[in-house]
């Protein structure tokens, strides 16, 4: 009788440790996905710009010490009410502009030429790190909408995720001339120390400001209103100008003037390489380089876009049809980050050790990022198309390597070694791996559908 209890104990005793390490392994495997999660889902929205006439906000990306995973980029999102403008600044990061809603102008100095360019919906456009520019809203009743790429190059100061430098400017935000003590500053623009003292405090409304309707502004609505080879022309001939314009013309554009001429008329100011001034790319013009019964997918790089090799960046669109999937595939060349522009779907991010990194739902506006090398799929939800825009660190044609589906991995390495790896024979492998009939966008089963709802 007692053998029996001491035995029934031990089994009791085992049970619970049993359960006991489920429960554990199961807590540690959601804390990992938790941890995931928070890590590859970037939703913490920062303010990097907030004014009445428009906004950027920003979600970083960045490393833990305690990890070898860096993500070196960061999206930002960029809204500007009717008849606005961000103020002309450059930056210690490369930037590549997706025009998601409205259109934009936008004007940068290019070498010693002021060029602008307009930009629709769709369009993308790089802005080199150093390169002067601003964006202009002029619709009257239509709010302009910007996804950007602020790609973090080896020279960023990195005191915050990218450091604007204002051209002009005055008290909110100050310009970067405002750095410099008055003898010096009146001595370069060759003005008296109490003009260049009012000048740099007449300037109030922040970084993005209306064009119409403040005494701050007339000086940016005024400049924008000339035609460009006035602008120009206005940049290279200051003392002519001021001999001949009446004292109201060259208060107001006596600023921009002044600065773009003394700052960015320097061939070596903007690294450009090449003589022609770059154009936009509309990625929704182009023909899908996939398609089939379950959706699309676009990709734009250095072969098909000059511009993209100043930044080091590639932009990709991938559209999925309701309840369907991109095969799970690695990107061998490239960190990949993308941005939900439509309808709802789920996220499969796995770590090198075959564990489940992330699984998360994702909806309109969500960002994430995918490091090189680890495996990920994206599944549409059955409510309606997943669309997604994103953007990669290189350049070049990333080459994603599918996992399964036909023209796989799998496919490609099937033979008795593989099969040996799996530890099963190689006509089980064979139906397996030749049950999947699709290639890059697949069909959901049923029962991935039922998941997703």
């Amino acid at each position: 009788m007692g053998d029996t209890r001491t035995l029934l104990l031990l089994v009791l005793v085992l049970f619970y440790a049993l359960v006991s390490s489920v429960g554990a392994y199961e807590e540690e495997e959601s804390e990992r996905r938790t941890l995931g999660e928070k890590w590859f889902l970037l939703r913490h929205l920062h303010n990097v710009v907030k004014t009445d006439a428009g906004s950027m906000r920003m979600v970083k990306g960045g490393y833990r010490r305690d990890s070898y995973l860096h993500s070196p980029m960061h999206i930002g999102f960029i809204s500007m009410e009717p008849n606005s403008l961000f103020i002309p600044q450059y930056l210690d990061s490369n930037l590549v502009l997706f025009v998601h809603h409205g259109e934009a102008r936008v004007g940068h100095i290019y070498r010693d030429e002021l060029v602008e360019r307009h930009l629709k919906h769709g369009d993308v456009y790089t802005i080199p790190a150093g390169s002067a520019f601003y964006l202009e809203n002029r619709a009257e009743n239509e709010r302009l909408r910007i996804i950007c790429s602020i790609d973090i190059t080896s020279e960023s100061m990195g005191w915050h995720a990218f450091q604007s430098f204002f051209i002009g400017g005055g008290v909110h935000p100050a310009s970067v001339l405002a750095g410099f003590d008055h003898k010096t500053l009146s001595t370069a623009l060759n003005v008296s120390t109490a003009e260049s003292r009012t000048f740099l405090t007449r300037q109030s409304s922040g970084p993005i400001v209306h064009l119409s309707g403040s005494h701050d502004t007339n000086t940016w609505s005024k400049f924008l209103d000339l035609e460009s080879h006035q602008k120009l022309a206005h940049l290279k001939s200051i003392a002519n100008f001021q001999e001949e314009a009446s004292p109201k013309e060259v208060e107001s554009i006596w600023s921009l003037r002044k600065i773009l001429f003394s700052l960015l008329n320097r061939e070596d100011f903007v690294q450009i390489v090449g003589h022609k001034a770059p154009s936009a790319y509309n990625l929704y013009n182009r023909k899908p380089d996939f398609r089939n019964d379950y959706g699309w997918g676009k990709k734009l790089d250095e072969s098909d876009y000059s511009s993209l090799g100043q930044s080091g960046n590639g932009v990709y669109l991938l559209s999925l049809s309701q309840g369907s999937m991109m095969a799970p595939h690695v990107n061998p060349t490239a960190i990949v980050y993308g941005i939900v522009l439509k309808g709802t779907g789920r996220i499969q991010i796995v770590y090198p050790n075959g564990t489940l990194a992330m699984n998360a739902r994702v909806r309109e506006g969500d960002v994430f990022w995918v490091p090189r090398y680890f495996p990920v799929c994206q599944t549409a939800s059955t409510n309606g198309p997943f669309q997604i825009l994103g953007f990669t660190t290189s350049a070049r044609w990333n080459h994603p390597q599918f996992l399964v589906g036909r023209n796989s991995l799998m496919q490609s390495l099937g033979g008795p070694e593989f099969a040996a790896a799996f530890g099963i024979g190689e006509k089980r492998l064979k139906r397996i791996t030749n049950a999947q009939h699709e290639q890059v966008i697949l069909p959901s089963s049923s029962a991935a559908l039922g998941d997703l709802v």
